[in-house]
């Protein structure tokens, strides 16, 4: 089966991209001065261990080191622990991000879908705990969702944890968009914590440094750590990754900024978007579900604009798509274009 993911700019030059879903203020400088001092260090092979960089995640999470692994991207880290766990039952949730089922189908691992209600908004709810069997190995959350954006309440997040736990399966939580959210503690599996967790974060999306691949997973125990970490190669992130992940760390203002931003420019595209004839799903994320026509991509991209479709998402149709908050200008051009066919 073909893999379709967003930001494919290579085949899709000159476009004005809101398929991605990265921070629209890009990279922090110091992250790319960081890079760029790294590229002398590139004539010898990387830390094996991200010695430095998992010091510094260590303090930034305040977990121990030996309880964190790093990786080239989460997608990295997903594929790792399929294989590290060799899990023989999983439950995810449709829709939700497609490298769950492909890393766990990979491994040998079944996989069942719990259904995510779009007169609900696509909420998780708590049927989903009804769901976890006895027979379920390992469960994959994404909070915010992706595509829909939406946060699992804590309440709901604290029961999975607890049933999870009884049920000896291995709890996994994308929490890669969280911090674009405005209560990222409040939401994060961390308040709920116990040694059946793993948490995968990811300096991707937030610090615009997807061309680098640097993800990480914090685990409930040093032995879940150190499966996850004898599996996968040996040097999994490279020199400037790592300088980059070290330098991101202490970016915190623009943390702040991004999360500001966000949140204007996304109630901006929430008041403007449905006027045009698309129907707007609440969320909470740096990116938004629309449903509208089927065509809507094909007439977006003949104005140079690249939107994600979620036809490849179960649960969705071709009918549904998925747009990045950009910045001001570019989400008026977005607007522009959508009153242009729909207005």
């Amino acid at each position: 089966m073909m893999k379709i993911h967003g930001g494919n700019i290579y085949q899709n030059k000159e476009m004005l991209d809101f398929s991605a879903n990265i921070n629209p203020l890009g990279m922090p400088d110091a992250v790319r001065r960081a890079i760029l001092d790294a590229a002398g260090n590139c004539v010898h092979y990387p830390d094996p261990h991200c010695t430095a960089l998992t010091q510094c995640i260590s303090g930034f999470e305040q977990i121990p080191p030996a309880q964190i692994v790093c990786g080239n991207g989460a997608a990295d880290m997903i594929y790792r622990i399929s294989h590290a766990f060799r899990p023989k039952h999983a439950l995810i949730c449709a829709p939700t991000f497609s490298e769950y089922a492909f890393a766990l189908r990979e491994a040998g691992c079944s996989v069942a879908e719990y259904a995510l209600d779009p007169a609900a908004n696509f909420q998780l709810d708590e049927g989903f705990l009804s769901a976890i069997s006895d027979e379920t190995d390992i469960v994959f959350l994404c909070t915010p969702n992706n595509p829909t954006g939406q946060l699992i309440s804590p309440e709901l997040l604290k029961k999975i944890a607890d049933q999870c736990l009884e049920k000896h399966a291995l709890l996994i939580s994308d929490e890669c968009f969280l911090r674009f959210t405005e209560s990222p503690a409040q939401y994060s599996l961390r308040s709920y914590w116990n040694e059946n967790c793993v948490i995968l974060n990811a300096f991707t999306k937030l610090y615009a440094m997807p061309g680098l691949r640097l993800g990480y997973a914090v685990c409930g125990n040093e032995l879940l750590a150190e499966k996850i970490r004898c599996t996968g190669q040996y040097w999994s992130v490279s020199v400037p990754a790592q300088a980059a992940g070290i330098a991101a760390l202490r970016e915190t203002e623009w943390i702040r900024k991004t999360v500001s931003y966000l949140k204007a420019e996304r109630m901006f595209l929430e008041e403007l978007l449905p006027a045009g004839g698309v129907t707007v799903y609440p969320g909470s994320a740096n990116f938004m579900l629309l449903k509208t026509e089927p065509e809507f991509g094909a007439k977006m991209r003949e104005r140079r604009i690249l939107v994600r479709s979620c036809s490849d998402f179960h649960g969705l149709s071709s009918a549904h798509f998925r747009i990045a908050v950009r910045t001001h200008d570019e989400n008026r051009m977005l607007l522009a274009a959508v009153r242009e066919v729909y207005g």
